[in-house]
């Protein structure tokens, strides 16, 4: 490798890790724009127009915040924990194409890379609690490395069913298609452009989705750093500039995710139709592949959307719903969607099938979970503190025949509108 060749790579990292943090910095933009006109709130709109100078006062306030070490702590494990989170998600983008060809580095074996590099973070946050010399911490990062470790594996599944259905590892391959050997037989798999993966493998999508929301920690899977249960997570002791890389490390994978959803499913930046059908047929293969990436860019920051919104919509799971809607649920679909590819595949079916088995076992299991979620025969918070409040002699209030306050003012004539 010559002189020139290190420089190009040193300058390509260089690029790619300043268009991370501002694409992190508008991240923290957005989703407080989205939470908060779904809460019906204004969000930032001080600091610059429309707000959009509220990340960065945010980031100079935690880079000057004193960082405080635990009297107690290994501050060697406490220094490199951090390190160990945000490094993997800035690593996974060297292999995200952006364009035909178009990446950091351009690897043959994309998605065993990715695979590799997206279980490494596990390692940071078991860090982060052990060396914090804090019972809450190391517990918040066992209840971590056992939440990563179980929404691994569908992943894991997931990105194999991918590859068996493309018969290869590089991601240009998954977004342009490929020509597969199935026996005796060759098939022409059309590129994501034509035919997303969202509708030929409506099941891997759902697992991926749900897996990888439960893999970034964030609402209804933000189970390890759940601070009603155990103050703050793995990273409860840290602050000023080394927390602030642990809330870098959550919202680079969340990028992270986002883009790998549309890699794998929504086409990355492949276009519906050929960009010369709708700009014209002299664009150059510079404008084409500019072209790509402000596409596959606006998908992402669709699909990143889409994650705030459930963090705004739905509560936070118990730790045994978590681990059990896992190993019960995700797993099992997960490797029955590897045999139904694998099935299609050697029986040379079309590739129609995968969906019509895929959406109504979909439905079957929703529904299923659905029902058992409260099973009968469970206790009732209700029923128990109602039998204690009788057995101790306290008048139990009859809830089934009381009259809210607010309905007897307005017969009485003394309610106002709003009580």
């Amino acid at each position: 490798m010559s002189f020139t060749d290190i420089l190009l790579a040193f300058a390509g990292i260089l690029g790619m890790f300043i268009a991370l943090s501002v694409g992190v910095l508008s991240l923290t933009w957005l989703e407080r724009k989205t939470l908060a006109r779904i809460q019906q709130r204004a969000g930032p709109s001080v600091v610059g127009p429309h707000g959009l100078l509220q990340p960065v006062a945010d980031a100079i306030k935690l880079t000057t915040k004193e960082d405080i070490i635990p009297a107690y702590a290994d501050k060697l494990l406490f220094w490199m924990a951090p390190v160990f989170v945000a490094i993997p998600a800035f690593m996974i983008w060297l292999a995200i194409p952006f364009g035909d060809g178009i990446a950091v580095r351009v690897l043959d074996l994309g998605l065993l890379y990715l695979v590799a590099i997206s279980g490494i973070g596990v390692v940071g946050l078991l860090m982060g609690g052990w060396a914090s010399s804090s019972r809450y911490s190391m517990l918040g990062g066992l209840r971590a490395a056992a939440q990563l470790v179980s929404y691994e594996i569908p992943i894991v599944i997931v990105i194999l069913s991918i590859a068996a259905l493309v018969q290869s590892l590089s991601l240009d391959a998954v977004i342009s298609g490929n020509t597969i050997t199935v026996g005796d037989s060759i098939r022409d798999l059309p590129g994501q452009g034509t035919i997303p993966f969202a509708f030929i493998m409506p099941m891997g999508l759902v697992i991926f989705v749900i897996a990888g929301l439960a893999e970034l920690g964030r609402t209804p899977f933000d189970i390890h750093h759940a601070e009603s249960e155990v103050v703050g997570g793995p990273f409860v002791e840290y602050s000023g500039a080394h927390w602030a890389v642990f809330f870098l490390a959550e919202y680079l994978n969340t990028f992270v995710i986002s883009a790998l959803i549309v890699v794998l499913f929504f086409g990355g930046w492949s276009w519906p139709s050929p960009p010369e059908s709708l700009f014209g047929n002299d664009l150059s293969n510079t404008t084409t592949n500019v072209l790509g990436g402000v596409w596959f860019m606006l998908k992402t920051y669709f699909v990143a959307t889409l994650i705030f919104w459930v963090r705004a919509t739905y509560p936070r799971l118990r730790i045994d719903q978590l681990m059990s809607f896992a190993w019960k649920a995700l797993i099992p679909l997960s490797f029955g969607n590897l045999v139904l590819v694998a099935v299609v595949l050697f029986y040379d079916w079309p590739l129609w099938v995968m969906p019509a088995v895929s959406v109504p076992v979909l439905i079957f299991v929703a529904t299923f979970v659905q029902r058992t979620r409260g099973a009968r025969g469970r206790p009732q918070t209700v029923r128990i503190l109602r039998r204690s409040a009788g057995e101790i002699g306290l008048p139990v209030p009859d809830l089934a025949n009381r009259t809210p306050a607010g309905v007897i003012n307005q017969v009485s004539g003394e309610g106002q509108a709003g009580d």
